[in-house]
């Protein structure tokens, strides 16, 4: 696990620097009038994070054989979108959260106006990436859709609508895993799915893929569960217990915390199952456990 956790920091690294790389190339490209709301983009573009999902990226394509450069470029958009969807989600009208990641929300620093805007910013700028990959017409068509289709209101946004519609609701657990499919899980597939289109993926590798990310995307929802009830605050950089005082039904809520962990583990085992037909991929493999015993 430390050989994992080094890799990751390594990889998490250049991430970090292609997207400061990427502001700077923003900043220098636009009008100064424009600074605040790029100044509020970078602010949460920069204020950390695992940055799971572009490693991800990059580790299904490198697996495949395919092009490590396009999928770094693939990876660096679904940053952006994942950017913007904390932003929103901590905006009061959502979350209402005044923390992500050790420091105040966007909001509490340039105001809720400049927050909304930043966050369609980055979404929008993720898109101009995307049209922009050094990749054949097909694959870079495949890729767009793929992320139009699981960040809107068939993915990530939808799951955000459900997650409002079941506030202060209690709902059984087929539904909240649904909820969360949409919201957790389709950013994911996105990052895993868009790897694998920077390769050539068989229709077995494509399916298998993609109940992998299903998986891993509910793996990652449980455990934040898990660390919103028994969490450092420290570590993880918000308030711990938010979701119980906002009312929200969670996997702790449902099953209680003994069987959420097993629940954890069962589908860390099946995330696992998925990956059998694929050569090289100790590293997915190792990814999972560390989700699974993630303390922040």
């Amino acid at each position: 696990m430390k050989d994992l956790i080094e890799k990751i920091k390594s990889e998490k690294e250049t991430i970090d620097q292609l997207i400061a790389d990427k502001i700077d190339e923003i900043r220098k490209n636009s009008d100064s009038s424009l600074n605040t709301i790029i100044d509020s983009m970078e602010y949460s573009l920069k204020a950390g994070g695992k940055r799971i999902r572009p490693i991800l990226t990059v580790r299904v394509a490198q697996m495949l054989n395919g092009d490590l450069r396009a999928a770094s470029n693939v990876g660096l958009a679904v940053e952006f979108i994942h950017t913007y969807s904390l932003i929103h989600d901590d905006l009061p009208a959502m979350d209402d959260d005044d923390y992500r990641r050790g420091q105040l929300s966007n909001h509490k620093v340039f105001g809720e106006g400049i927050a909304v805007l930043s966050g369609d910013a980055l979404l929008t700028q993720a898109f101009e990436m995307l049209t922009e990959l050094d990749l054949n017409f097909e694959d870079k068509l495949n890729i767009i859709n793929l992320v139009s289709k699981n960040v809107g209101f068939k993915g990530m946004v939808g799951g955000q609508s459900l997650d409002l519609k079941f506030e202060e609701k209690r709902i059984d657990l087929p539904t909240l895993t649904k909820l969360h499919s949409y919201k957790t899980g389709a950013l994911f597939k996105t990052a895993i799915l868009g790897g694998a289109f920077c390769a050539k993926p068989s229709t077995e590798q494509k399916n298998a893929l993609e109940k992998y990310a299903e998986q891993l995307g509910l793996l990652f929802q449980i455990t934040d569960d898990i660390l919103d009830k028994t969490g450092d605050q420290k570590k993880l950089g918000k308030e711990i217990g938010s979701d119980e005082k906002s009312n929200k039904s969670t996997y702790i809520s449902l099953l209680g915390l003994d069987e959420a962990k097993k629940e954890a583990e069962s589908v860390a085992k099946a995330a696992k199952e998925e990956l059998t037909i694929f050569k090289n991929n100790q590293f997915l493999i190792n990814l999972i456990d560390y989700i699974l015993n993630r303390d922040s």
